[in-house]
């Protein structure tokens, strides 16, 4: 068993913005996270993850970076970001921080100077090519953030490559120039004492030779297509991050985690193993895509727990001796858990807990997004004016304002969808604006903020705040938790997500109900031994006669007896 303090660790994610406003103006900030760090000792977090609070003109929310060595204006100062620093630390608690690098914001000075002319140094920190010779674009891939991936630029009479929104050009990581300036940013926050990086999109530095179209049969001329095959874990990416591991990661004692969309579990593997020299673990999507129809993810589709089961499964097995998994199921980019994959009605508490219990007793680091350990749900905006995300707002334009879409159909698909669910204001009370801000917050609060908030959480012994405060610290207590061997079981119910975990001389049974009926439960016999509780989300012990009965969205992890 190869310990490691990662592999232990419990994280929490911060999305700035909408945690805390310290001044009423109605951001969050900086200092307002400060007031808030005896709350995150509370709850017995490892590591704080803060998603980007640098020098930026918000065009994404702080993911458009115009310094990557200065704090943004809203947040507050270098100062306030030490002071925050040092308070997780006298807390015991660890700071990651958000690294975007395969793009920046084009009011960043190197894009500045780049734009400027054709033989300017910093030309070639980016992606720049002619058109063809009637103008048509360099090629035909789309933004994720919809429309085409590149932006003319009348001045050098080019268009530069943008795969998120046309204020982020994407960086030219061929550059040797470049990635030594990205590598000397990475140390000036290292030596500051960050002890982490989240690397955002990291699988899409490299780029395929050539930048070709996408080719396809059923493309008409003309059309735009993903193109994500030539961006995403490209020809280059593991040489880069076996350089940025060699020039900075060995220098120091940081935990690493790398945002890879399309990844599959081999290209984990080649990412996380530990004997590769990269990184220590990857978020991967591929549950995130459970809902997702053949349109994509706006085109929402029914889920199975067989679905996910199967998905989550397969990592499991497949980083089991090499790699390692991170355990998530929301964060600033997807639609809350409790809303997508539990029940945010009457079975709301049973269903966070149920879902809080898979991702701790699953193998790998457990993520909690800002607000899940309350049980914070989607919201469902009646009016399109109220939300604030470029990707909403962008696909918005392209399928209904342009495109003659349905607007009752692509608003239902943004409540269920929109990253904006994750992004309302965190819920502290039931005052004005849920304690959050002061002022009128950026973002409106979800109305359902007077019966879900941290202070009622924290006045009820029964809250999903307890329960994941139980769940946080028994992971402390039991190394089974974060080492020992998974094993599923009842692989075709449909229902009830089963497994084992086993360590040394112990094992652990876990039995979850995805539903809001009761389930039977049929394991094999030598599971049916003496059992004793470890964690249950109802508060009574089931009758012995319904040991084997799930009540609706129940949780139980067993210790069995050898």
């Amino acid at each position: 068993m190869n310990r490691a303090f990662w592999k232990e660790a419990v994280v929490y994610q911060i999305y700035p913005r909408s945690y805390q406003d310290s001044n009423g103006d109605g951001i969050g900030d900086l200092r307002g996270i400060i007031s808030r760090l005896d709350y995150l000792k509370k709850l017995g977090v490892d590591v704080v993850w803060l998603s980007p609070v640098y020098k930026s003109p918000n065009d994404d929310n702080g993911y458009d970076i115009s310094d990557y060595e200065d704090i943004m204006d809203e947040f507050g100062t270098l100062q306030d970001w030490e002071e925050l620093l040092a308070g997780l630390h006298e807390r015991g608690i660890k700071l990651m921080m958000d690294l975007v690098i395969n793009h920046s914001s084009d009011e960043h000075a190197w894009f500045v100077e780049s734009r400027s002319s054709k033989d300017n140094p910093y030309r070639d920190y980016y992606i720049w090519r002619p058109g063809g010779p009637d103008g048509e674009l360099p090629n035909n891939w789309s933004s994720i953030f919809s429309g085409p991936a590149w932006e003319l630029d009348e001045a050098t009479g080019e268009y530069y490559l943008h795969l998120f929104s046309r204020k982020q050009p994407d960086l030219n990581w061929e550059n040797p120039k470049l990635r030594e300036a990205l590598y000397k940013m990475m140390t000036f926050w290292l030596d500051k004492g960050v002890d982490g990086l989240r690397m955002d999109v990291i699988n899409m530095i490299s780029k395929v030779d050539g930048l070709p179209s996408v080719k396809r049969d059923d493309l008409e001329p003309g059309r735009l297509a993903g193109g994500g095959e030539y961006y995403m874990n490209g020809p280059r990416v593991h040489e880069y991050l076996q350089e940025m591991n060699r020039e900075v990661l060995s220098k120091y004692e940081v935990m690493t985690v790398g945002e890879t969309p399309g990844a599959s579990v081999g290209d984990a593997i080649l990412y996380t193993a530990e004997d590769r020299k990269e990184l220590q673990m990857v978020f991967q999507f591929e549950h995130m895509d459970i809902d997702a129809g053949p349109g994509g993810k706006w085109e929402v589709t029914p889920w199975s727990l067989k679905g996910l089961r199967s998905i989550l499964h397969k990592w499991q097995v497949g980083l089991a001796e090499q790699g390692w998994n991170s355990l998530y199921l929301n964060n600033h980019d997807q639609p809350r858990m409790v809303s997508r994959f539990g029940h945010d009605g009457e079975y709301r508490v049973q269903s966070a807990k149920m879902l809080a219990t898979l991702l701790h007793t699953l193998k790998g680091t457990p993520y909690i997004y800002q607000g899940e350990e309350i049980g914070m749900t989607n919201v469902k905006f009646p009016v399109l004016e109220d939300y604030k995300d470029i990707e909403i707002l962008n696909m918005y334009r392209e399928k209904v304002t342009e495109g003659g879409g349905d607007h009752d159909t692509i608003l239902k698909a943004i409540h269920a969808k929109g990253r904006d669910n994750a992004r309302t204001p965190m819920q502290w009370d039931d005052s004005a604006n849920a304690g959050f801000t002061e002022g009128t917050p950026w973002l409106k609060v979800n109305p359902n903020y007077k019966d879900i908030n941290v202070e009622q959480a924290l006045a009820d012994p029964d809250s999903v705040f307890y329960y994941y405060q139980k769940l946080i610290a028994l992971r402390k207590e039991h190394l089974i938790m974060s080492y020992g061997k998974y094993e599923l079981l009842l692989p075709d119910h449909e229902y009830i997500y089963a497994y084992t975990r086993a360590l040394d001389n112990e094992k652990w049974l876990v039995l979850l109900n995805f539903s809001d009926a009761r389930q039977t439960v049929q394991l094999p016999d030598e599971l049916a031994s003496v059992r004793e509780t470890i964690i249950s989300n109802y508060r009574d012990e089931p009758a012995a006669v319904e040991r084997d009965t799930l009540r609706p969205y129940e949780a139980r992890v067993y210790r069995l007896s050898n």
